[in-house]
Parts: structure tokens; C-alpha cells; sequence
């Protein structure tokens, strides 16, 4: 079955425009990093391996934080990466 990702619209240039892609893990940053070797032009991660600031991670709609990376997920979980935006 393996998990969903929904891939933020500002983002999906860098996926091919495809916004749904299916990963495999057993935790959040498991799946991103398999999210990234489908797509190596979408950047999530800085040179330490951390997760940029700027993105927000939701696990069946709520926010991953601040387990993140290390949250764990089954088969039929839905991961959403979101670009947080702010301003003022």
C-alpha cells in the first residue's frame, strides 16, 4: 500500500509537477528521503540532513511536530509537505 505524500503546489516544479507521489518508511524522514531520491531536484533537507525551517510536515493532517523527521507512520498514512509562507 506504502504512504502518500501531497506535495505542496509551490513545490511541485521540482517533482515533476506531480503533486501525490507513494513512498516507503517507517518515519517521517524515512519517507522524505525516499521522496527525494524519486526526485532529486526537490530540496528538503540542508547539508546537516535537518529539514528546512521553511516546510511545515502533517501526518493525516495534523502537524509533525515536533517529532518530525523521527515520527513514526504505517501503510495508508498520508504525509503533506507544506511551504510555510510568512510576512507581515
Amino acid at each position: 500500500m506504502g504512504i502518500k505524500v501531497r506535495i505542496s503546489s509551490l513545490l511541485s516544479q521540482y517533482s515533476n509537477n506531480q503533486r501525490i507521489a507513494e513512498v516507503n518508511g517507517d518515519t517521517v524522514g524515512e519517507c522524505l528521503k525516499h521522496l527525494v531520491e524519486q526526485f532529486p531536484k526537490l530540496k528538503l533537507f540542508d547539508k546537516d540532513g535537518k529539514l528546512f525551517a521553511y516546510l511545515g510536515i502533517y501526518v493525516n493532517g495534523e502537524s509533525a511536530y515536533p517529532e518530525e523527521l523521527d515520527k513514526p507512520v504505517k501503510d495508508g498514512d498520508e504525509l503533506s509537505i507544506i511551504l510555510m509562507i510568512g510576512g507581515g
